[in-house]
């Protein structure tokens, strides 16, 4: 004869357990200081360079310096590029979903979409906003594709950052680095196709370490008001 099973007082019961977070706990110190420090930088940028149609002698510098790669350089930024495009941009955001459904994460597929959304959508309302122009006119800070593939990659690392369980020093360190790994692949690529002047693409990297981190807590903060719908996060 099976013995029923018992549960120690206080033990939360399967169904009762709170939804896995998508902005770890650990991490909400750490992230919550770098997303206001990077809110407060793109804002700063933002008004340095209002109204501007030239680079700044840093950006001269900088993008000599990127010239200097040759064609390679030049193709490779093409390929970089074409991921912050509608299509490109599309197909990536739904392979990072498609995943995290297949692991049965509904909440972090919402993630998936809205972090980099929500990123992109900023730096489309803040470009009238500073009124930074290039190639004749067409407004330039921040960028968006910097902030586009910046946003995805700081997903990933917090949905990595929360399987894996890190801490608060290792998680951030994770988070922060494909940050930088991916914003600077985009914003040299942006830069070397004159597209966007590089503190343009600062600013659009500052965007997105502000962005997701915020739209994270908001998703855990909605889906603690409501546990057991959310029980599947």
């Amino acid at each position: 004869m099976t013995r029923p099973r018992t549960t120690l007082p206080g033990t939360p019961r399967p169904a009762d357990r709170p939804p896995r977070t998508l902005l770890p706990p650990p991490l909400r110190a750490g992230l919550g200081t770098v997303a206001v420090l990077a809110a407060l930088a793109a804002a700063l940028l933002g008004v340095r360079y209002a109204g501007e149609g030239g680079p700044h002698a840093l950006d001269l510098r900088i993008r000599t310096a990127l010239e200097d790669t040759g064609p390679t350089g030049r193709d490779l930024a093409l390929a970089v590029d074409f991921l912050g495009e509608p299509l490109g941009a599309a197909a990536l955001v739904a392979a990072l979903a498609a995943l995290c459904l297949l692991l049965r994460r509904p909440r972090a597929a919402v993630l998936a979409v809205a972090g980099p959304g929500t990123a992109v959508v900023a730096t489309t309302l803040l470009k009238p906003l500073a009124g930074r122009t290039i190639n004749g006119g067409h407004l330039s800070y921040p960028s968006g594709h910097t902030a586009f593939l910046t946003a995805l990659a700081v997903t990933v690392a917090l949905l990595a950052a929360g399987r894996l369980r890190l801490g608060g020093p290792a998680g951030t360190l994770l988070v922060l680095t494909a940050g930088l790994l991916a914003g600077a692949a985009m914003g040299g690529a942006q830069v070397l196709l004159d597209a966007h002047y590089p503190t343009d693409t600062v600013g659009g990297w500052c965007t997105a370490l502000a962005v997701v981190p915020a739209v994270a807590l908001l998703l855990d903060r909605t889906a603690g008001e409501r546990p057991r719908a959310g029980a599947g996060g």
